[in-house]
């Protein structure tokens, strides 16, 4: 395994997750890759070999080991692992395309051309599609892998011994299954880990989608109170300025006459004002 490319890997998804995203990738990779590597695949490495059954019957054994353990657990555990981290990666190339098409439109246009994505790991668009399809696809798989390994072991524990009766073994005949408890204690270690890793990612998710709600709602919100100063404002009195009143364009004057006083002289009319 190259340790180079893989440490950039991790920088690159540490870089664009959120909180619960960098916890679910230090949870997936200490106690999930680094347990897998270092002592689970050591510890299921001879479970062949050491399936004993007591019977010297050729073939027996073999039948009775594919019909007990159809697929072993460190190849599930493996392909797992494999399609849980995939998602990440896909944030980070959808991530690498967006900083391309960023330079490509910036050699075509110049520096000072106005930028398509001034932050392209800002979850935005479809980026944010991307990363929330990632999460809900990373709890569906481990969902899937758990359903997998109750179906094929119940409770997630190995017997200490098997009974066999398939062809072509002559009889009922007994196996014994290589370091039970210790299996038994990996797989309850790895089912933990990976539970934790769905709620995880579930609460990433509800995370974002509350978060992109919230933004809604401030936003829808901001343009209500930048339309409200028009209503306020149609509904005001005219105000009197410098001994003028100022009306609005529909405003029309009242037609009643005030008859002339003495104290307040009336004003005069056409035939009156012509010299």
């Amino acid at each position: 395994m190259n340790w180079g490319v893989f440490e950039g890997l991790l920088s690159g998804v540490n870089k664009y997750s959120t909180a619960f995203g960098r916890i679910w990738l230090s949870l997936v990779f200490i106690f999930r890759l680094l347990v897998y590597v270092v002592a689970a695949e050591r510890v299921w490495s001879d479970d062949h070999k050491d399936f004993d059954c007591n019977t010297r019957q050729p073939g027996c054994g073999n039948v009775c080991f594919d019909h007990f353990f159809p697929v072993s657990h460190i190849r599930l555990w493996a392909l797992q692992l494999i399609l849980v981290t995939c998602p990440s990666l896909l944030v980070i190339m959808h991530v690498a395309y967006r900083e391309a098409k960023e330079q490509r439109h910036r050699a075509a246009g110049g520096d000072d051309c106005r930028r398509i994505y001034p932050n392209p790991g800002k979850k935005r668009g479809g980026l944010w599609w991307t990363y929330l399809l990632s999460l809900i696809f990373k709890a569906g798989v481990d969902v899937v892998f758990l359903y997998i390994f109750y179906h094929f072991y119940r409770n997630y524990t190995l017997p200490r011994v098997v009974k066999c009766e398939l062809p072509p073994c002559p009889n009922v005949v007994d196996c014994f299954i290589s370091r039970p408890t210790e299996k038994n204690i990996f797989t309850l270690f790895m089912v933990v880990t990976a539970c934790v890793c769905v709620v995880l990612s579930l609460i990433e998710a509800a995370y974002l989608i509350g978060k992109r709600c919230r933004e809604c709602l401030l936003a829808s919100s901001g343009e209500s109170h930048q339309h409200s100063p028009d209503c306020v404002l149609s509904r005001i009195e005219p105000v009197g300025t410098g001994g003028q009143v100022f009306h609005g364009a529909d405003y029309k004057p009242s037609t009643a006459s005030i008859p002339p006083t003495a104290s307040s002289p009336g004003t005069l009319s056409e035939e009156e004002a012509l010299p």
